[in-house]
């Protein structure tokens, strides 16, 4: 099944609910950064939740950025993903592994740790907006569901899953479900809703059973006035990096560290964190960065 996104409401528009299949991309991350089975999970669960965020923002270009930093092995996770349905990310410590946990699962929470996650929303316009809260467990679904009802005071579930093998990612992706304010204060509906997430035996097991994003959702909110929205969003690993934003990069350095990497490494390579394709920059290209620094100096003076 193609990785995709799809959208829909409840309740007379007090529910919102996000659905994302990610089984491809975050396969696609394991290979680039040859990652081991618990930073797989943990990597692409936070893929699906960066994406499932995201989906909600409004302004064409927007784009949120989630990072967990936490005082595991695993170290830090970066993730950016966009409205667009791109997302890319990466771990800092991608071959770590551990044994499961007592369930028999992956230890993600473990391997994250304690500490905080870090949530960025550029809406396109102005300045971007921040919120950081502690980790409550480490396993990702948890801390985004804290996240969302503590700073955007939206009470929120979160399913996420990754199920990785001896042949890969098998199958990924995530649930979210809002309560919105027109359907806070029935308590009804909410205790139904709470009953009903908690008794999924999690998000991978529905996708290996066969059941669509569409299934998933008529199962859960099938008598609550569904209304799923009829557009399917295709997602993807993506990177915006490119070799003419390293020479960028590389020029920001300036003549004296540029004419240094000439003289000591006959040039420079740079390796992108979230994709992790390797670029090569020879001797010619960083003399000619110098070359349009000194020119640039010249048409200051």
């Amino acid at each position: 099944m193609a990785d995709q996104l799809i959208r829909a409401t409840a309740a007379d528009g007090g529910i919102r609910a996000v659905g994302a299949i990610t089984t491809r991309l975050t396969e696609e991350a394991r290979q680039r950064h040859k990652l081991s089975y618990v930073a797989t999970a943990a990597l692409g669960r936070t893929m699906a939740a960066g994406l499932l965020m995201a989906s909600n923002m409004k302004r064409t270009g927007s784009r949120v950025n989630v990072r967990v930093k936490g005082d595991g092995p695993l170290g830090g996770i970066l993730v950016d993903a966009g409205l667009d349905g791109t997302v890319r990310g990466f771990v800092e410590n991608p071959t770590v592994e551990l044994p499961p946990n007592t369930k028999g699962k992956l230890d993600v929470g473990c391997a994250v740790g304690e500490g905080y996650l870090y949530v960025v929303r550029d809406v396109g316009y102005g300045y971007p907006y921040s919120s950081t809260v502690e980790l409550v467990s480490g396993e990702i679904g948890d801390d985004v569901a804290h996240y969302l009802g503590a700073s955007e005071q939206t009470p929120s579930a979160v399913v996420l899953g990754v199920f990785v093998g001896a042949n890969g990612v098998t199958a990924a992706g995530g649930l979210l479900v809002q309560v919105l304010p027109k359907a806070a204060r029935d308590e009804a509906l909410i205790e139904t809703l709470e009953s009903r997430v908690a008794a999924l035996s999690g998000f991978t097991p529905l996708l290996q059973a066969g059941k669509s994003l569409t299934e998933i959702f008529q199962d859960l909110l099938g008598d609550m006035g569904l209304a799923i929205f009829p557009e399917t969003q295709m997602l993807r690993f993506h990177c915006g990096c490119s070799f003419e934003r390293v020479l960028g990069a590389l020029k920001m350095l300036g003549e004296t560290e540029l004419q240094d990497m000439i003289t000591k490494d006959d040039g420079a390579e740079a390796t992108c964190d979230f994709c992790g394709t390797v670029y090569q920059a020879s001797s010619a290209h960083l003399a000619q960065l110098i070359v349009d620094l000194q020119a640039e100096s010249s048409a200051t003076n």
